[in-house]
């Protein structure tokens, strides 16, 4: 039989209390190796919820430094061209809470920031954003509510950055998985051209 966890009293019951440590680790003001870590990361997850709850969660990223940091207070985050279906900047337009984690590759542990969130559309400091030439198509601002560092432990468990535990041809190729699982009108011939070299040619062209 199942046992589900209902309510805040089990839940501690069954994790126990938090190290004191971590418990206190929260702050809400960049700290300069934040910026450091910032500066060094290509790659983030952006989370957010809807205001009926649904959530999302979308990867983010560009060459290492791509999330500006604003003030001691405030980072933003570019938009480059995509699939346009912006599922989390609907949700943040209805609410704006937002959690993001900032991975550099190598690191086992992470940089967690969750804040406040608001879409820019253009300010002055996009032209900091520039890459390959190209500005954002827009900016996630993201005011600091809390701010902290994440064990390693996720990683190491999963070995993520271990290459002898990789496995990327353990599925078809991305044409493919298109192809069977959503079964588009484009010929498989036709999304392996779509997704091939120049692919990687059209990233900020849109």
């Amino acid at each position: 039989m199942t046992a589900e966890i209902t309510s805040h009293e089990e839940l501690r019951a069954l994790l126990g209390a938090p190290m004191p440590r971590a418990a206190a680790k929260e702050r809400t003001v960049l700290h300069e190796r934040d910026r450091e870590w910032l500066a060094a990361s290509p790659f983030c997850l952006v989370a957010t919820a809807g205001a009926d709850g649904s959530c999302d969660v979308s990867p983010k990223g560009d060459p290492a430094g791509f999330a500006l940091v604003l003030d001691e207070r405030t980072i933003a985050v570019p938009e480059r061209p995509g699939n346009r279906r912006a599922d989390g900047y609907r949700n943040i337009l209805d609410n704006p809470h937002v959690g993001l984690i900032f991975l550099i590759p190598g690191r086992t542990d992470t940089l967690r920031i969750n804040g406040r969130a608001r879409l820019v559309r253009d300010a002055p400091y996009f032209d900091d954003m520039l890459v390959q030439g190209h500005r954002p198509v827009l900016a996630v601002e993201v005011a600091v509510a809390q701010i902290f560092y994440h064990c390693a432990k996720a990683f190491l468990r999963s070995e993520l950055w271990q290459p002898e535990t990789w496995q990327p041809d353990a599925l078809p190729s991305r044409a493919r998985l298109i192809k069977e699982v959503e079964t588009p009108a484009e010929s498989l011939a036709d999304l392996e051209r779509y997704y091939g070299p120049a692919y990687a040619e059209k990233l900020y062209r849109g």
